[in-house]
């Protein structure tokens, strides 16, 4: 681990109201030191006690004033790297933060690596791996849903759970290598009916978070969702109610949309990542032909797909070709134009669809049907009611391999159980399971791992 002192600027390089330049590391208080004076032009950081705030200016090596400023000192091992840490709150001129940098650097401070900041925290045992990534899942969060998440693991649900596990399976490891070593004096008789027993709870509990995966990935990084239907049946003025302003072009010509246009939207702690493509037809011009193409690929790849059907007009070939692409996707079915004369019913649909979809009447130019959509999409894609407070959802793909690892594990022990195997084949499963829990807090984890998930991290965090 490197214990050399880094500096970073840690809010966005624009013009804003205030920039923050972090120092961390043995030398923090002695660099920064020299260019900071309070209000009767004394330098006198080095005499501040830890976690107070001060108001002064940075000046350069030459006495001349940069700016006023506001200056914080956090002494080891009470702050966020465990090291000591000056931040330094300027003006958030772009000019200013970075000249102030400059300063910093050539005083002898190194720039520091994305994410390096949380990696000290993590290499000196301040926070484990898994709240170290909720750090940066909190800054890259979409919607309610995420940030509450995040926040709920960087406080240690998951870290809780996943040592509480650990520790049953590390006490049966113990258990079996000391009847081993000393069988005359802690016999392994009914141990088989014992393991069994702690094996089912063990599983049932790495199988609930296996289980919570697929809806919090979704919830976290927004469900891919793409609207298809032919030419002209109101795909784009949905994409516009959905947006809340136009961003698509819309107008009777069918035809209008020839590429696909992406938004994000966010209601009640979910995001969609909505694409509107092309209407799908048989066509003969050109570019509207790769319009299709790509919608079609949109298609394969959506977590939802949104069928707009122009409920006033009897359905073609076109409608029936779209059924074929879409019948074994999640799909809600919206009936438009169901102001007007219908001709397409719930139940023809039904008959296409064979009660996968979800069937609901919409109109874009009256704007109905919109709320009966958001709360469909929450049933669809939360399994049982979304809670804030008691449920631990993993939402890291990295995590989810690592469960998954462990729970096959434990299935080979209940396995090995079954087949009444010696009971050295129960702890070297035992051990797989444990070594594959501890990737997701760390403690069985590789410094290249580490580097590569601290190196996704931003600047100055």
């Amino acid at each position: 681990m490197k214990t050399d002192t880094i500096a970073a600027i840690s809010t966005a390089m624009t013009n804003s109201g205030i920039g923050i330049i972090r120092i961390s590391g043995k030398d923090a208080v002695s660099i920064a030191h020299p260019f900071f004076v309070n209000k009767r032009n004394e330098k006198c950081l080095e005499s501040f006690r830890s976690h107070t705030i001060h108001y002064g200016y940075i000046i350069d090596k030459d006495d001349t004033y940069i700016d006023e400023v506001m200056v914080s000192v956090m002494k080891a091992p009470h702050s966020y790297t465990m090291e000591d840490i000056v931040e330094i709150n300027c003006h958030g001129g772009v000019f200013i933060i970075q000249k102030i940098m400059d300063i910093i650097t050539a005083a002898g401070a190194r720039i520091a690596e994305p994410g390096e900041f949380t990696k000290r925290a993590f290499l000196n045992g301040r926070i484990d791996l898994s709240k170290a990534e909720a750090v940066m899942d909190m800054i890259s969060s979409k919607n309610e849903f995420a940030l509450k998440s995040s926040m709920k693991q960087l406080k240690g649900s998951l870290s809780e759970l996943i040592k509480k596990l650990r520790d049953e399976i590390l006490y049966e490891i113990a258990f079996i290598e000391s009847a081993l070593d000393d069988p005359e004096h802690i016999s392994l008789e009914d141990y088989p009916e014992k393991l069994m027993a702690k094996t089912e709870e063990i599983c049932a509990g790495l199988k609930k978070l296996l289980d919570s995966a697929h809806d919090g990935k979704l919830l976290k990084e927004g469900i891919r969702t793409v609207i298809v239907g032919k030419p002209n049946v109101g795909k784009s003025s949905f994409m516009n109610i959905l947006v809340g302003e136009d961003k698509a072009i819309v107008t009777d010509v069918a035809g209008t949309t020839r590429d696909i246009l992406e938004e994000t939207v966010s209601f009640g702690g979910i995001t969609l990542n909505v694409t509107d493509t092309a209407g799908i037809r048989n066509t003969a011009d050109i570019v509207e032909k790769i319009g299709v193409e790509r919608a079609k690929k949109a298609i394969e790849d959506a977590d939802l797909i949104i069928y707009m059907v122009d409920a006033s007009v009897p359905m073609d070939e076109n409608d029936f070709n779209i059924v074929d692409m879409i019948k074994d996707k999640k799909v809600i079915i919206l009936l438009n134009k169901s102001d007007l004369n219908v001709c397409v019913t719930e139940e023809e649909i039904k008959a296409y669809f064979m009660d996968n979809g979800i069937i609901m009447k919409t109109s874009m130019t009256e704007r109905s049907g919109i709320d009966y959509f958001t709360k469909t999409i929450k049933e669809m894609f939360i399994h049982g009611n979304l809670s804030y407070n008691d449920e631990v959802y993993i939402t890291n793909m990295r995590h989810k391999e690592a469960i998954k690892n462990a729970y096959e594990s434990m299935l080979q022990v209940r396995k090995s159980i079954e087949n009444c195997m010696p009971e050295d084949f129960y702890s070297i499963d035992l051990t797989s399971a444990c070594a594959s829990l501890g990737l997701i807090t760390g403690e069985e984890v590789g410094e290249d791992l580490v580097n590569e998930i601290f190196s996704k991290f931003c600047m100055g965090k």
